[in-house]
This record gives C-alpha cells, sequence and structure tokens, in this order.
C-alpha cells in the first residue's frame, strides 16, 4: 500500500447510521414544541413573551443542529466552529433583549 493510501485512509471519516426511529422522535418533539409556541402566543406574559419565544425556538435550532444537521456525530472542530456560532447568536440575542428592555425605561 503506498504512503499516499495509508494518508487516506487514516483521515478518513467514519459516518454515524441514525435510525428513523430517531428521527421520528425529534419531528415530533419539533411539532410539540411548535405547538407550545403557539399556545405560548395566546397566553399574556407582558415583556416575557419575547423571551419564552426565543428560549423555545433555541431549543428547536439545538435539535435540528445536533440531528438533522449531524453536529452530534460530528469531529470535534465541527462542533467548536457550531458552538461558536451558537454562542454568537445568543449574544446578539442578548443584547437585542437589552435594547428592547431599557428602550422604553421609566415609561411602564
Amino acid at each position: 500500500m503506498s504512503k499516499e493510501n495509508e494518508t487516506i485512509e487514516q483521515h478518513e471519516h467514519h459516518h454515524h447510521i441514525v435510525s428513523p426511529k430517531i428521527y421520528l422522535a425529534i419531528v415530533c418533539v419539533l411539532l410539540v414544541l411548535t405547538a407550545t409556541t403557539v399556545g405560548a402566543s395566546y397566553v399574556e406574559m407582558g415583556v416575557l413573551n419575547p423571551i419564552v419565544a426565543l428560549g423555545i425556538a433555541a431549543v428547536k435550532m439545538v435539535l435540528v443542529v445536533l440531528f438533522f444537521m449531524h453536529v452530534k456525530y460530528s469531529s470535534k472542530l465541527t462542533k467548536l466552529t457550531v458552538g461558536a456560532g451558537f454562542f454568537t447568536f445568543l449574544v446578539l440575542i442578548g443584547m437585542t433583549l437589552a435594547d428592547y428592555f431599557t428602550r422604553a425605561w421609566g415609561r411602564w
């Protein structure tokens, strides 16, 4: 076996096969969370409405990224990259909510 073939074999990724039952379970959880979002929109929570909606959306996003984008079974570098993107998302949402809460400061 040549040196080039050995190098290729060493860097070959192992593909993880996900059961259709897991996909079906994740789809069901996503549908329940979507129904929860709709139900929460009818409950008057004041300034907490957008926080609850964004919290549910974040949970759904994590499920989609982990299972449908196969990040759960990816390399550590891929997980780090996705984690950095998620952290950036949280920072931007935090800054947006800080602006939202302080924009009408004193008018409540």
